[in-house]
């Protein structure tokens, strides 16, 4: 019997006694000096543009998860808490440069 039951009332939402490190905030960059980062971007838009085609868009994902040497990632809606191996792509970099970031030369 769990202590909630025992006590009849219902389970605290208390703070936890442990916090998980990284858990909290926004998912670090790659590191690039570590990675390729083209075969990494590559992989991460193939996995974006396979969720484009399959789904019907309503929300933006916020990137997409990879682990380097899997098959696959996966699609993020909400700040991913990641295992060591894995690389968190951001959105932006997926998409690449949006026609507003490029400078133009007018001559």
């Amino acid at each position: 019997m769990s202590s909630s039951e025992r006590s009849g009332g219902p389970i605290s939402s208390s703070k936890p006694s442990f916090e998980i490190r990284g858990a909290a905030g926004v998912p670090a960059s790659p590191r690039w000096d570590r990675v390729d980062s083209r075969a990494l971007i590559q992989a991460a838009r193939g996995v974006y543009f396979s969720h484009l085609s399959e789904s019907s868009g309503i929300r933006d994902p916020l990137g997409v998860v990879l682990a380097p040497g899997q098959p696959g990632g996966r699609v993020v809606f909400e700040l991913p808490v990641l295992l060591p191996e894995e690389e968190f792509i951001e959105l932006e970099l997926i998409r690449g440069r949006s026609a507003r970031g490029r400078r133009r030369w007018k001559g």
